[in-house]
């Protein structure tokens, strides 16, 4: 699906002469393979991981250092050029989609590890490094960076930022904001700014958590200094399988409220399991109607005892059938059907839309047997996979992006999940952040003073709005419409957008 509505000779015109304006001036301050412009150069960057929504940018700009990132934002501040950053455009949320009159800003070449440093337990790196890289650079002094999304082998720290992306573990060692120390990088103005420090605190206001998770949005980030913890002595993963989703949800809950805070603890309905399992060959039990993997790590003592307190929890909540990783290749092997989730569904399906949304552990049965209404509803496919421990909440609405009417029933079976999330206590992100792909349901999460005071925040940073703009923020006519729709559509309403 493109994105752009206006295909007049006018609109190309226009387009083709404000892209020569921006080309002229950018070869003033990048070198001439740095500057991308024809159709076939710039399709490439058309979508981020949400492939459904896609458009073509004006130009893009792959700059080498911080001088030249610093001369193409004046650049495009001075000419009123919107400006989207992307790194490995491995997001879910369609935050690193490009804009039609814009420059799309590639940290792709920032992709160098700073600093290793054992004593402080840290890591200084670009932008553009690799999260996985992170802690293979580590390694050899026995520690690795903690938060570990699914895309890892793919994704960037500087994405990681964006999104404030968390992972299997983040469970017991938190998501990224909990996990960075220190963002340097530029405003659209060129301005250098840095956000925290290496020490335990920074002075001032806490605008580190303010970034981190801000899409874009505020600043271009070109450095990271992230904390490194040491690997554990031993990991050991429980399978468990649940012949109800309703037992699965509350075993879940059950363990939190042993005390207990596993290194990992996920969840997989029947068809996810069944995915995966073509997919990988994990040994998942397919008669199942969900799946927990619950993981311990420490000493081998500790992983002993909290496995053997697992286990028990399990067993009372009605596990069919658990068994435990005998060694660290059979644990791998337990995690591959996990983390192979996003393309085994790819497998089975053209396409997939990946939602993202938070609820209250105790209500995640409550969730998914909605979900396998909606299904019924919309005449979609669903497969669930997600983060249990937490909450956090991934459907994957199985659809087919060359049917309009599919890709519009995949729209409205995503925004009936988020907004019932809600009304579930929960809320319409958790990990994948908001970009294009939930702007109408932030008006349900929140009230349209309270989104106001985004864009205030927005405007203290990003007067002209150039930064990823038309992104995570809703507008007030925006809400106004989209209140209207659910009206004429029959959709489930929200105290939110009865004002409309």
């Amino acid at each position: 699906m493109n994105t752009a509505t206006d295909s007049s000779p006018a609109a190309r015109q226009a387009r083709a002469a404000r892209q020569q304006a921006v080309v002229a001036a950018l070869q003033a301050v990048l070198p001439a393979h740095a500057i991308l412009y024809t159709p076939e150069d710039t399709t490439p960057y058309e979508c981020d991981g949400l492939t459904a929504y896609r458009e073509r940018p004006l130009v893009v700009a792959l700059p080498e250092t911080d001088e030249q990132v610093q001369a193409v934002l004046k650049t495009c501040h001075g000419l009123d050029v919107p400006v989207v950053a992307r790194g490995a455009g491995t997001g879910l949320s369609g935050g690193a989609m490009p804009h039609a009159m814009g420059v799309t800003l590639s940290l792709a070449k920032f992709n160098r590890i700073l600093k290793v440093d054992p004593v402080s337990r840290t890591a200084v790196v670009q932008g553009g490094v690799r999260n996985l890289a992170i802690s293979e650079a580590a390694a050899p002094h026995g520690l690795y960076y903690a938060p570990d999304p699914s895309s890892q082998i793919a994704c960037t720290i500087g994405g990681n930022v964006a999104e404030n992306a968390g992972g299997v573990h983040c469970l017991k060692y938190g998501l990224t904001v909990h996990n960075v120390l220190r963002v340097k990088g530029f405003t659209i103005e060129g301005e250098a700014v840095e956000f925290g420090s290496e020490a335990l605190d920074a002075p001032g206001y806490d605008l580190l958590a303010l970034v981190i998770g801000s899409e874009g949005m505020l600043a271009v980030t070109t450095e990271v200094t992230v904390k490194l913890v040491p690997k554990p002595l031993l990991a050991r993963c429980i399978m468990a399988s649940f012949d109800d989703i309703r037992k699965a949800g509350d075993a879940v809950a059950a363990v939190i409220a042993a005390g207990i805070i596993p290194a990992g603890l996920e969840m997989m309905d029947k068809p996810m399991t069944a995915a995966v399992e073509d997919y990988v060959h994990a040994g998942y039990d397919l008669s199942a109607a969900a799946i927990l993997l619950c993981e311990s790590d420490g000493t081998p003592e500790e992983v002993e005892e909290e496995i053997g307190r697992m286990s028990e929890v399990l067993r009372r909540c009605g596990a069919t059938a658990i068994a435990v990783s005998r060694d660290e290749a059979e644990r791998l092997k337990f995690w591959s059907g996990r983390k192979n989730a996003f393309p085994a569904s790819g497998r089975i399906s053209p396409d997939y839309m990946c939602m993202d949304s938070t609820i209250p552990r105790k209500r995640l049965a409550d969730i998914l047997l909605a979900i396998a209404e909606m299904e019924k509803k919309y005449q979609l496919r669903c497969a669930n996979v997600f983060h249990a421990g937490d909450g956090n909440l991934h459907p994957l609405i199985l659809f087919d992006a060359n049917d309009p009417d599919q890709l519009h029933r995949c729209e409205l079976f995503g925004a009936e999940i988020l907004e019932t999330s809600v009304a579930m206590g929960g809320t319409v992100t958790g990990e994948h952040g908001v970009g294009i792909e939930k702007l109408n349901s932030m008006c349900v999460q929140f009230s349209a003073e309270e989104n106001e005071q985004f864009f205030g925040v927005k405007r203290a940073f990003d007067a002209k709005g150039l930064l990823n703009p038309g992104k995570v923020i809703p507008t007030l006519n925006r809400c106004a419409e989209y209140g209207k729709m659910l009206v004429r559509g029959g959709q489930i309403k929200h105290p939110e957008l009865e004002r409309f």
